[in-house]
């Protein structure tokens, strides 16, 4: 097995005036929460502007009393009145600011400008209720420019065709892409599959602004390798998804129409029979080890911001994660207590303590949860026989270092294993600095080039570079 050594830094936590001022984060709860702007865009911009204008001036007072009733009951006048000088002192004197802009995250919308210090960029950002009261203001670090150049679609150097996968007569509509010059010299070229993460999916798992598998899907190509993506049967189907006679679980959400995928690939002219590999994102990563158990036509894995703890552990920790960023109000708390009450239960399937009364986690059937409680996909990788890849973001919030400790753990004595971590990426293979937040995700940042690099140098045969 060959892994790249990492130490951690990536991942170290924001302290002291970090904890303080950057990470201010006022109104209900989760991020998602919060109620959303609704058609109010002038309004709202003229309201970010005035208390941009009090907490430049230090107006304490008045950036309090902009807010709403429950951000009044956590804050007080006096953490604005401060904070600006607070800002100047740390980072030295404001340069310029940037022009207000406006997002919609997660179904909410945000206001926000960036600040230019001597030493530094800060984002302000600012969300408001229907009423127009503030629920929201934050100051957080301006997302760094990025290296990577968007992958575009070349018609010299690429084709892509309509197709249709998928098991169990469930008809997925998907895109296969093929690399021009292998097919014009007449060879046979590698095909990867690409499995989608958690969730109801389409073909390029968009995500805000981002296509992260049309970039691997074209940026591959450009590699000289075929790739399929398709919708995921939850998105075509959705509660319509599982087969009569079977359950909800791991093999009807994902890997049945992988597994079809992988046949469907096996009968196109233009691939190589022996070269077909599964590539798999986040949930997709942690079953591509089940489905190359399933499936002898699989040549290797490529696992992907892999799920390896268990994911009721994963939930758990993220949404502690996302509270952290917004603070603990009575709502927020209130659902970790129920989110908690729920993964002990979880934890209990199969003992006498299970309490079947209590709702399960995203209200999936006690069978779903019963198949991951049995299902170790870094075991199952260490026991195939085909290569495998493991890829990892060291800023990934979602998928941790830690789970790609356990992957490395797991596959010591797999020697057709290769681990390879990127400091500056976060789930979606975005660069940035710092650990990412879900606000990230709303930025444009393509996937960079050297993670297909990467893809195509272990199709290959070769070992990844560090």
């Amino acid at each position: 097995m060959k892994i790249k050594e990492f130490d951690g830094k990536s991942c170290r936590c924001l302290n002291g005036f970090w904890t303080l001022f950057l990470f201010l984060f006022v109104g209900a709860g989760l991020l998602g929460n919060v109620s959303p702007v609704l058609a109010q865009e002038n309004g709202d911009l003229i309201r970010a502007q005035r208390i941009y204008d009090h907490f430049v001036a230090g107006r304490g007072d008045s950036v309090y009393v902009a807010l709403n009733e429950e951000a009044k009951r956590q804050l007080s006048p006096s953490m604005f009145s401060d904070m600006y000088r607070q800002l100047e002192m740390q980072f030295g004197k404001l340069k310029t600011t940037g022009a207000w802009k406006q997002e919609n995250a997660q179904g909410v919308e945000l206001i926000y400008r960036d600040m230019q210090f001597e030493r530094y960029t800060l984002r302000f950002l600012l969300a408001f209720d229907a009423d127009g009261s503030m629920n929201t203001i934050r100051l957080m670090p301006a997302p760094e420019p990025t290296t990577a150049q968007p992958v575009a679609f070349d018609r010299e150097v690429m084709e892509e065709r309509d197709i249709q996968v998928g098991a169990d007569g469930y008809r997925l509509p998907g895109a296969l892409t093929l690399p021009k010059a292998a097919m014009a010299a007449g060879r046979k070229v590698p095909c990867v599959i690409l499995v989608h993460g958690s969730g109801p999916n389409d073909r390029d798992e968009s995500v805000g602004p981002n296509k992260p598998f049309r970039d691997l899907a074209w940026g591959l190509a450009k590699q000289g390798i075929a790739v399929i993506r398709y919708d995921k049967r939850t998105k075509v189907y959705g509660a319509s998804f599982v087969p009569e006679g079977r359950k909800m679980d791991m093999d009807t959400e994902t890997c049945d129409d992988a597994i079809a995928a992988v046949a469907f690939a096996k009968t196109l002219p233009e691939v190589a029979t022996d070269s077909i590999f599964v590539l798999g994102h986040s949930q997709g990563g942690m079953m591509a080890p089940r489905i190359a158990q399933r499936s002898s036509d699989v040549a290797g894995i490529i696992i992907l911001a892999g799920l390896a703890r268990p994911l009721e552990d994963a939930v758990w920790e993220q949404s502690t994660y996302l509270v952290s960023l917004s603070g603990t109000d009575e709502q927020a708390q209130a659902q970790l207590n129920e989110l908690k009450r729920q993964v002990e239960n979880i934890k209990r399937l199969g003992t006498p303590e299970f309490n079947d009364s209590i709702p399960m986690l995203f209200d999936a059937p006690v069978e779903y949860w019963e198949f991951l409680r049995h299902y170790r996909p870094a075991a199952v990788a260490a026991s195939l026989k085909c290569p495998v890849l493991v890829l990892q973001g060291e800023r990934d919030y979602q998928v941790t270092m830690q789970d790609y400790g356990m992957w490395l753990s797991g596959l010591l004595t797999n020697r057709k294993a290769q681990l390879k971590s990127y400091p500056e990426l976060n789930h979606i293979l975005q660069e940035g600095k710092g650990k990412s937040t879900p606000m990230e995700y709303q930025e444009a940042r393509p996937v960079p080039a050297y993670v297909m690099e990467d893809i195509a140098g272990f199709i290959r045969g070769k070992d990844v570079r560090w």
